[in-house]
């Protein structure tokens, strides 16, 4: 079943929206991301997706070194009409302006992190990715669901073609050096 349009919904400018607007639009559902102008609306998230942002944040908070810091549900301002707010992100302390603060730019991200959603699997594997790298983010994981345990597949950037290329797939542990050691279970249950 699909939901009408609701007729207070906004109305996207001629050219699209901005990264500006995504503050100021009123009413957006939560999570609501800009792509190349376009509002994205995500979808309720599954128990996987909750389990493994929770395990990961963890493993990454007890492992992120002094003046990093690990953030969840914050947009990167990729240009003025990209927006992305990746699951799980490391960043610069001295990024983090105050309590009003709404996004971070790409020169303050080390590592960006997608789970993947049924409604996010080109988003996720295709399209974030290559802005992330575009925009100099050092290191993205994108993880899978593989019959309930999570996936995940490392990458770092390529400085030369400015995209990422494959270092890892962790399965049952997540134990990697880059972009500092981690060593955190997979084990959801």
């Amino acid at each position: 079943m699909s939901v009408a349009p609701q007729p207070d919904w906004p109305q996207p400018p001629v050219g699209g929206w901005t990264a500006e607007d995504l503050d100021r639009l009123p009413n957006l559902p939560p999570h609501t991301e800009l792509l190349d102008g376009s509002l994205v609306f995500v979808s309720p998230q599954m128990m996987f997706h909750m389990r493994t942002m929770r395990l990961l944040e963890r493993g990454l908070l007890e492992a992120v070194p002094a003046g990093w810091d690990v953030l969840r549900e914050m947009t990167i301002v990729l240009g003025v009409r990209n927006r992305p707010e990746p699951d799980l992100m490391v960043v610069r302390q001295s990024a983090l302006a105050g309590p009003e603060q709404t996004s971070v730019g790409p020169e303050d991200v080390l590592l960006a992190v997608e789970v993947v959603s049924p409604d996010s699997v080109e988003r996720d594997r295709e399209v974030k990715p290559r802005k992330y790298a575009a925009a100099g983010i050092q290191y993205y994981w994108r993880v899978e669901n593989d019959q309930g345990s999570p996936v995940i597949y490392t990458y770092e950037v390529d400085p030369a073609t400015r995209t990422y290329a494959p270092t890892g797939v962790h399965r049952g542990a997540l134990k990697t050096a880059h972009p500092f050691p981690v060593d955190v279970s997979l084990d959801l249950s």
